[in-house]
């Protein structure tokens, strides 16, 4: 989610030639907030498969387990992030983008204020997780309804202090389209330089179903030297770091990241041509998150 511009520009013009023209054709479906249609994880399944559940919210008690981000962010978003745009009611926790004027800090706790023409909202796990001896793969889950809409830039990813230096991970990020997202992953030995290639690295998810009108299942298995990704229990996409692009993915290893959730408006990741007039306002629903281990 947090962007090296640069390498990002070299990778927008083959994955998202199309997404200015199309995405603003796509307009929001009504969705009921509390409906609870789509895959449900089968956690038996992963018991018996040896994980070990370490962390569940089922957003029924608030988001105290959660930080929550005030302010804007990079990659010349336009939103300002605040809690005002978080509710949790029924067990979910519905994340809105707005279109409003409001005047904020151009990151959190920086002296530098902006005015913003969209307000949404950001979580980050108070809690992070790593590897130990006896737990060589942590899988993170969450059970997510996408928003739809020309412009709405979703994220579920894990990240380390001192970006890239304890490596970023993007489960899921989509750019407000019914049935694609991307996977991706940064890492670097210096803070704020990214090593990772985008051009190698990114992989766009393509679904057969629509992702913005029913709960689906998206799932990180990060182990030592892979990254497999999973979409409704099934495997939609492993790097390895013999594989393309998949270098650092061992530098990562055993690095402290924690889970962010958060529904971007605008920004880089749509290319130049991008009309911001174009941009159509959604909500982001969440349902659960978990973190697993194994050995």
């Amino acid at each position: 989610m947090r962007i090296n511009t640069l390498l990002w520009l070299t990778v927008l013009p083959v994955l998202f030639s199309a997404c200015s023209k199309d995405a603003k054709h796509e307009k929001p479906k009504p969705v009921t907030p509390d409906e609870n249609a789509g895959y449900e994880l089968n956690e038996q399944s992963l018991t018996t498969l040896g994980y070990t559940k370490i962390f569940e919210e089922d957003f029924s008690a608030g988001l105290d387990k959660w930080d929550i981000w005030e302010g804007g962010a990079y990659n010349n978003e336009l939103q300002h992030y605040q809690s005002g745009n978080l509710v949790v009611d029924n067990g979910k926790l519905f994340i809105t983008a707005k279109r409003e004027t409001v005047t904020g800090n151009t990151l959190p706790g920086s002296a530098d204020n902006k005015t913003f023409t969209y307000t949404s909202g950001r979580i980050e796990s108070k809690e992070s997780f790593t590897h130990t001896s006896s737990t060589q793969k942590i899988r993170v889950s969450a059970r997510i309804k996408l928003p739809l809409g020309a412009g709405m830039w979703p994220a579920f990813w894990i990240y380390g202090d001192n970006w890239p230096t304890n490596g970023e991970i993007d489960i899921l990020e989509s750019l407000g389209r019914s049935n694609e997202y991307l996977t991706n992953y940064f890492y670097g030995r210096n803070p704020g330089v990214a090593q990772t290639d985008g051009s190698a690295t990114v992989t766009t998810v393509t679904s057969g179903t629509d992702l913005t009108t029913q709960y689906h299942v998206y799932e990180l298995i990060w182990a030592e030297n892979t990254l497999t990704y999973l979409l409704d229990g099934k495997i939609v996409e492993t790097k390895s770091a013999t594989g393309k692009g998949g270098a650092y993915i061992p530098f990562m290893f055993g690095k402290q990241q924690r889970i962010t959730l958060n529904l971007a408006v605008g920004g880089d990741i749509f290319g130049p041509d991008f009309d911001n007039s174009t941009i159509q306002t959604s909500t982001m629903y969440v349902d659960w998150v978990k973190v697993f281990t194994a050995e």
